[in-house]
């Protein structure tokens, strides 16, 4: 059991775009793959754990370094001997913090509270804010040209205060920030999956809009395979995406928020930047950036991904009434989520 899951971690990221048949891959051997370096800041937390762990199976990571306010000295010295390629690393505190992000090619930033029961984003908002904009200023400073990959809530603010930092910095390109909405499209895949009795690995289902409650818009017309679903429960599907956070917290009865369902999306996310770095040809997934696609500076899309960062932002395609509709309603909240981290940003 333990090599299939392992072989299936090293073999699939499903794609926003096209499914992969895993079985045609070769297994890499560290000699044609190149040296990458992934940096988690936040990983003694609940996401960053799990996270930490998926990083290490992944092949394509030649070092990672464990960053924390305390705690990752020992997630690093436990996810250390596992044995896979990668060489860890753990730094603890403001005064390791460079040095676990020098050299980085991809950044993932988990960091920040998670959302408890009662909780808004608003609440977040005021604590993970100040959070993500330090830890921005020192990519900014050691590693300007990584691939920042955002996880910190509430994303729909927390990229554009990254945008901000790193433009006041003189280090701003808009093809290296991410914010990471994997989390709605593996969602989106597993209940659109179980609705339509569908193989959920043959499943693709775009998401577009931001990553928060009605920002969050599934485009099950979209969906392959097709299936001719009845409105209800096309609407009761792009509910359950939007509201998928709330039911983790609620399940977790005051005990966590989604955490390892939203370390399994970050480690998707991460393998394919790692892909685009690497030169694989038509590596595309779903992630908020910015885009000229909308009225709004950021917005959620297919985006493929290269030896840049973002080679191409790809428009919103066909959408259904109702979808249409959606994202009608959800543009003025992004914008204000979008506004306010910028306002915050430049406080």
């Amino acid at each position: 059991m333990r090599t299939s899951v392992l072989r299936l971690i090293r073999s699939r990221s499903p794609s926003a775009a096209s499914p992969r048949p895993h079985l045609l891959r070769r297994p890499y051997s560290s000699e044609s793959v190149p040296e990458r370096k992934v940096a988690v800041l936040g990983a003694a937390g609940g996401i960053g754990q799990p996270l930490a762990l998926l990083m290490k199976l992944n092949p394509l990571v030649s070092q990672l370094a464990l960053y924390d306010i305390a705690g990752t000295p020992g997630v690093a010295a436990d996810v250390g001997h596992i044995n896979t390629r990668s060489e860890v690393a753990g730094y603890a505190g403001e005064e390791q913090l460079g040095q676990a992000l020098e050299g980085s090619d991809v950044v993932i930033i988990p960091a920040g509270v998670p959302r408890k029961p009662g909780m808004t984003r608003d609440d977040l908002f005021n604590i993970n804010a100040g959070i993500v904009k330090s830890l921005c200023t020192a990519i900014a400073k050691y590693c300007p040209n990584a691939l920042v990959n955002m996880i910190s809530n509430p994303v729909n603010s927390t990229v554009p205060i990254a945008a901000e930092v790193f433009k006041k910095a003189g280090t701003y390109d808009e093809k290296k920030l991410f914010g990471v909405t994997t989390l709605d499209v593996v969602r989106a895949k597993t209940f659109y999956a179980g609705k339509a009795k569908v193989p959920v690995e043959d499943v693709i289902v775009p998401v577009v809009g931001g990553h928060a409650g009605i920002t969050i818009l599934p485009l099950f017309s979209q969906a392959v395979p097709k299936a001719n679903l009845a409105d209800e429960d096309i609407k009761a599907l792009t509910k359950r995406t939007q509201d998928g956070g709330t039911e983790v917290v609620e399940a977790k009865a005051g005990k966590g928020s989604a955490t390892l369902s939203m370390a399994y999306a970050g480690a998707l996310f991460a393998d394919a930047c790692l892909k685009g770095l690497n030169g694989v040809p038509d590596v595309v997934e779903c992630s908020f950036v910015q885009s000229s696609i909308t009225e709004l500076p950021f917005f959620a899309s297919k985006v493929k991904l290269g030896k840049n960062g973002v080679e191409e932002v790809f428009e919103l395609g066909p959408m259904s009434d109702y979808e249409k509709q959606g994202l009608e309603s959800l543009i003025p909240e992004l914008k204000s989520s979008i506004e306010k981290g910028i306002k915050f940003a430049n406080q």
